[in-house]
């Protein structure tokens, strides 16, 4: 009883135990990142900054290819931290999801871009590996002067490594590739994730969008594949197809198969190639996130973000060897390429009559179940009837519909959490759910036409991130407070922040649950919000920045000392472009937006949220 009262105390005067002592930011529309009292922010990089130690200063008017793959790329996604040897100094890692051209050229012609625009962009995707460290007179992160040993640019046109069972397939041939096994560059990195032997994973999510007329192709096969993939129309937007023939998929049919992986990238090692994993299967992968299980063996968890699509996992055949000598290192980086590929099939256990669609509870007073992992593949040997292991492999998305798997509502991050083992997925939005012709409302997606998404909890069985089975229950679902179809794992609703559109999910020291959020439905801008996952305040979300107007948050990094966001797109809003930028963030005054990577902080420089 008198831990009871103890606790209510806690509640009532703000005492955070669990370690997430600040006052919630309130829902805004400014144009500017907004941070809790007490807290300062500022620039670690932007788009355009140098990376290289040779790169020219930035100049929006006076872009080039040959400038832009020395410099930061554009819309910053991911982001991750590799510690170097000695005090307060990473390798951080960003994905460059992809261009907006009307916004990064004031002269952009969408029916007729130029070549060099072109070689921008294709610059302007891919990877930053920047060395950073910690100002000790300031407290913020900024970019070390020593560019040389470490700093990289991984472009389109970065030759990768295909491995694992796929590599080498005839569907991943290509007239420049004979061998199936290299390609050129990576694109639309969305998520990801820091492996613990110091790699970063990365996972290619929206790729359809840079291959034209798949709806031009002859073969029925093909086009079918392709179809199921988002690639049935015509030109693209972008039209690169203008300029490289392996983006017209009827004169290379097989290049987009080379796109949809889980690229892996050694930061401690600037001269190694990349590799793309086959292993993990092709899909709109939004990353990977990797745990050691008590075995040994590295369980990767994955989601496909697309309406309707599913949730993954892989499990290694290799064990994890601990130390970070080059012996353990180069035998980690093998882990991923033996193994078996999972995907997720979610049972409730609420009669079918209490899923309505409005999100109402059921009479247990939650959304919960069981679930199984369905085998797709291990290595050479396919589980799925009809598809050999190499289609099984690239066209994952066709054998998963063949097994069954629970269609979800775009699982985005799909992370474990390391403190207590159980995985939290990111479930953005579904509008299209309940729609004519399309499936309506199960236990693990309640909500009809559903806006603002949710947060799942999985537990696997005994803990144990090998087994097929496992509990799950939606730990949130995502709203307006005020609205009865939202949950906030049973808290009290009148002391949380609404959260719409949960998007990439982070952990920080204590096991605290850290949630972006891209495209809040709720008219105000997105943000980034903590909530713990254990004990009296399991479910209060307390909202901790928001980004600026048209902005995404996007790769939170929470340390003891700071908090890392990607800042995406800001100023990307309906109606603006380079012309009439509708966001002056970071530099202010008349300067056009610019995608980067900020960094909060304590003014008092004691630890975040303590």
């Amino acid at each position: 009883a008198n831990v009871d009262a103890e606790a209510d105390l806690d509640l009532k005067f703000g005492r955070d135990r669990d370690g997430l002592n600040f006052e919630p930011v309130q829902p805004n529309t400014l144009d500017e990142l907004v941070v809790p009292k007490g807290y300062q922010q500022d620039v670690v990089i932007r788009w355009g900054d140098a990376v290289l130690p040779d790169a020219p200063k930035f100049d929006f008017d006076k872009q080039t290819a040959a400038a832009q793959a020395k410099q930061f790329g554009f819309n910053a996604d991911f982001c991750g931290l590799v510690p170097l040897p000695g005090w307060d100094r990473w390798l951080m890692v960003s994905n460059h999801e992809y261009t907006s051209e009307e916004f990064m050229f004031k002269t952009w012609d969408a029916n007729n871009p130029t070549e060099e625009q072109a070689r921008i962009a294709w610059a302007a995707h891919g990877l930053s590996v920047v060395q950073v460290e910690r100002d000790h007179r300031s407290g913020k992160l900024v970019v070390s002067k020593d560019k040389r040993k470490y700093n990289r640019r991984i472009t389109m046109t970065t030759p990768f490594e295909m491995r694992g069972p796929a590599a080498g397939s005839k569907h991943l041939k290509t007239s420049a590739d004979a061998s199936g096994k290299v390609v050129l560059g990576t694109q639309n990195n969305c998520a990801g994730g820091v492996t613990p032997w110091g790699t970063i994973l990365s996972g290619e999510e929206n790729f359809n969008q840079y291959f034209a007329n798949g709806g031009q192709v002859a073969d029925p096969t093909t086009k079918a594949r392709l179809a199921r993939y988002g690639m049935s129309g015509g030109a693209t937007t972008r039209k690169w197809e203008k300029f490289d023939k392996r983006f017209d998929l009827v004169q290379e049919p097989n290049e987009a198969n080379r796109f949809g992986w889980i690229v892996e990238i050694d930061p401690l090692d600037p001269t190694s190639t990349p590799v793309k994993h086959t292993a993990l299967g092709r899909f709109k992968h939004e990353g990977a996130n990797v745990i050691v299980a008590r075995d040994g063996r590295v369980v990767a968890y994955m989601g496909d973000d697309e309406r309707f699509d599913y949730m993954y996992k892989f499990v290694t055949d290799g064990c994890y060897q601990k130390g970070d000598s080059k012996r353990a290192r180069e035998h980690n980086k093998r882990l991923l390429d033996s193994g078996t590929l999972y995907v997720a099939k979610f049972t409730g256990d609420s009669p079918a009559a209490e899923i309505d669609g409005t999100g109402k509870l059921p009479s247990d007073g939650e959304f919960d179940g069981s679930g199984q992992w369905i085998p797709l593949v291990h290595n050479n040997k396919s589980f799925v009837e009809g598809f050999t292991a190499e289609e099984v492999y690239i066209f994952t998305r066709l054998a998963a519909d063949k097994v069954g798997a629970t269609k979800m509502d775009r699982p985005e991050d799909v992370e474990p959490n390391p403190h207590n083992r159980r995985v939290y997925a990111a479930l953005t939005n579904n509008t299209d759910r309940g729609k004519p012709g399309k499936e309506g409302a199960t236990e693990v997606a309640p909500r009809l036409g559903n806006k603002h998404g949710q947060v799942l909890e999985l537990e696997e069985r005994r803990g144990d991130n090998t087994a097929t089975t496992f509990s799950w229950k939606l730990m949130l679902v995502c709203g307006d407070p005020n609205d009865p179809s939202t949950y906030f794992a049973g808290f009290d609703k009148k002391q949380v922040s609404p959260i719409s559109c949960p998007d990439n999910v982070a952990f920080d020291s204590r096991g605290n649950l850290w949630i972006s959020t891209d495209g809040n439905a709720l008219k105000s801008n997105d943000g980034l919000f903590a909530v713990p996952v254990e004990g009296r305040r399991r479910g209060q979300v307390k909202q901790f920045l928001t980004v600026p107007i048209g902005a995404e948050t996007c790769g939170p990094v929470i340390t003891d000392d700071f908090v890392l966001v990607s800042v995406q797109h800001p100023g990307e809003i309906d109606g603006a472009s380079a012309t009439k930028p509708a966001s002056h963030w970071p530099d202010g005054g008349t300067s056009q937006p610019r995608p980067s990577v900020a960094v909060v902080w304590r003014k008092d420089r004691r630890h975040i949220c303590g």
